[in-house]
């Protein structure tokens, strides 16, 4: 454990921009398989440092790809209390949002990075208690994501909409209003500052009201994968729902004989986030994995011999002529065989013998 880490770590603070993925995406693999726990907190700790220098080493796009769904996944097992999380969730949020001082160097993030981040800060954010973030920072990252629905690129725009979906269902709009006409409690002054921000959390959210709308019925050419047209079609007219009737799309998918199902859009957007970071080894990872089946409340039908449900691997060991169980079990049975036909020899003899007398 510990000698796989601190390679992987080395590649990721002196490797090549190729060496640097393979080696986030071993990290994020090594702390889902092992799961939570001394040796999860151990890997986000060692590695949050490395992982945060190697974001200004250089701004490869895939290479920063592979790095935020490392600190996602290291953050999401390791991590145990909320500034954790949110720590995570900063480093993210300044590769498209940076603070401007007079040693910061601003560079333009491509669309791709912007997609990442943005899914990735998501996928934290549905570990996040809504309580345990400011205002001030729940309002920025609103009004960012309302100004990405308007951009050109598709990919940006659909995951904007899904790290929306996850703040609406937390509720975080109606806390910022709540708040803010709690606090017209004082001076004439701090009245009218609560009153002008009541006003801007309605304005921003009838604004967003109008993107997602027309988002969900646009006609096409706008963005480049037009692949994606009937997925962006389709989230947006749930998030529409969502926002004017409360209803959470449900989804379900197979895993061997059982369904993965969700309710909620938490939910949604770990599930497609796990995914698209386990590629082919999602199933098998369901199936076995108690962590992620503890995270969505999976649980697979065991692999019981003798019971209703046996694994195809079993199936082969105790089908195969050659197998070792197969074996074992043949000369048992040859075993049983010869003392039942000894038995009946014994029997035989014996009623042959009454007879003569």
């Amino acid at each position: 454990f510990a000698t796989l880490l601190h390679r992987c770590l080395n590649s990721i603070k002196k490797g090549s921009s190729k060496e640097i993925s393979l080696a986030s995406h071993t990290i994020g693999l090594l702390a889902l398989t092992i799961g939570p726990g001394d040796k999860a907190r151990e890997i986000l700790e060692e590695s949050i440092t490395p992982v945060s220098q190697a974001f200004k080493s250089g701004y490869e796009s895939s290479k920063i790809a592979s790095l935020l769904e490392c600190l996602a996944i290291i953050t999401f097992v390791g991590g145990i209390e909320p500034e954790e999380t949110e720590k995570s969730m900063q480093i993210m949020w300044q590769l498209v949002h940076p603070k401007l001082g007079s040693n910061v160097i601003t560079v333009k993030p491509s669309a791709v990075v912007i997609t990442a981040v943005v899914s990735a800060w998501s996928f934290l954010l549905t570990a996040m208690d809504r309580w345990s973030l400011s205002p001030k920072l729940w309002l920025e990252s609103i009004t960012y994501l309302s100004s990405l629905l308007d951009k050109d690129d598709r990919s940006v725009r659909i995951a904007a909409g899904e790290a929306l979906e996850v703040i609406f269902e937390m509720g975080s709009l109606e806390k910022f209003a709540t708040e803010a006409e709690g606090s017209n409690n004082g001076s004439v002054s701090e009245g009218n500052k609560s009153k002008e921000g009541l006003l801007h959390i309605q304005g921003l959210r009838a604004k967003i009201l109008n993107q997602v709308r027309d988002l969900s019925v646009e006609a096409g050419g706008k963005g480049s994968a037009k692949k994606d047209l009937n997925y962006q079609r389709s989230l947006f007219k749930d998030v529409l729902e969502f926002l004017e009737d409360g209803y959470c799309p449900e989804t379900s998918m197979k895993i061997g004989r059982e369904s993965l199902q969700t309710s909620t859009w938490s939910q949604l957007i770990q599930l497609n986030f796990l995914r698209r970071f386990l590629g082919g080894g999602f199933t098998k990872h369901m199936q076995e994995n108690e962590f992620l089946q503890d995270v969505f409340g999976f649980t697979p039908k065991r692999n019981l011999v003798g019971g209703e449900h046996v694994s195809n691997n079993l199936k082969r060991m105790y089908k195969s002529p050659n197998s070792v169980i197969n074996k074992a079990r043949t000369q048992h049975l040859n075993k049983q065989r010869m003392l039942s036909e000894r038995k009946n020899i014994g029997h035989f003899a014996v009623n042959v013998g009454d007879e003569d007398s």
